[in-house]
């Protein structure tokens, strides 16, 4: 079995991305790391380069700035590393998405025995939303709980947005990958990072969606919807990260907006049900 990880950057230093822990994160359980660098103004290129690993393999790519639909410019450079993966499974990590040391036998596992099962085309991860700062967790439908990370490097897929996969098993329609789940848990700390970081973001991307930048203040948040993280952080993150106590609290006068106000709704059906509301960009198998 060969395994390919694989992501892309793009102003990872000025953004504020734990993007060298990122990679350093699944390096020891896969073959071969690509890494699609997008033309930055920071030193996002040398510190990529500084990572001394012989599986590391480093593109260089100029974004199509002209692309501003629904993210589809994140697409095409998820794209440009898979399609240079010559793995049997291509493991795919965002920038400022983490794995414990203590999962990755596990993450393996799940790979060797689901490699020859033509059912399962994807394997997919619960994820840890972390908020405001590392103590802080949101738990909401709102936000998606489980995503697809990994995927067969045989099947024809792409991806629209970056975020997940379609599959094309026929030429007219695409469908989402069927999977699997490893039985662990990403870890996402995008939301950790300086408002100021943050902010900055919304000015450099906003544009590819076709849309204006948004101004991010995290204090803007439902308070019901952060709860306490009980674990532990992965090691390589650990130094990343300001150290800080307790809970997130957001702004007690803000009032939830109504997106906020169905997912709260949402939430409660799930306590009274046990059902799991959250969007699937997978079709789950037995």
């Amino acid at each position: 079995m060969k395994v390919s990880g694989f992501t892309f950057i793009k102003n990872g230093q000025i953004l504020g991305y734990p993007f060298l822990q990122s990679i350093q994160s699944i390096l020891p359980i896969v073959d071969e790391f690509v890494i699609n660098v997008g033309q930055s103004e920071d030193n996002t290129l040398d510190v990529v380069r500084s990572i001394k690993d012989k599986k590391i393999r480093i593109i260089e790519s100029e974004w199509n700035d002209s692309m501003q639909d629904r993210g589809y410019v994140y697409g095409q450079q998820k794209m440009i590393a898979q399609y240079n993966c010559t793995g049997d499974w291509a493991f795919y990590i965002e920038g400022d998405e983490v794995y414990h040391e203590r999962d990755l036998e596990r993450i393996k596992k799940s790979m060797e025995l689901h490699l020859h099962d033509e059912n399962v085309e994807a394997l997919i991860f619960d994820f840890n939303h972390f908020y405001g700062n590392t103590n802080s967790l949101l738990n909401s439908p709102g936000w998606y709980r489980s995503e697809a990370r990994i995927i067969k490097n045989s099947i024809r897929s792409y991806a629209p947005d970056g975020l997940f996969w379609v599959v094309l098993s026929s030429n007219k329609k695409g469908r989402y990958p069927t999977a699997k789940h490893t039985g662990v848990t990403c870890y996402h700390y995008g939301w950790v990072r300086s408002e100021e970081q943050m902010n900055l973001k919304s000015k450099k991307v906003q544009k590819y969606w076709g849309e204006m930048p948004v101004v991010i203040d995290y204090s803007k948040m439902d308070q019901l919807i952060i709860k306490e993280f009980q674990g532990t952080h992965p090691e390589i993150i650990k130094d990343w990260f300001p150290k800080e106590n307790g809970l997130y609290e957001t702004d007690p006068s803000y009032k939830i907006t109504l997106k906020q106000k169905k997912h709260r709704i949402m939430l409660k059906l799930e306590n009274l049900f046990g059902l799991e509301l959250s969007k699937k960009h997978f079709k789950l198998v037995k």
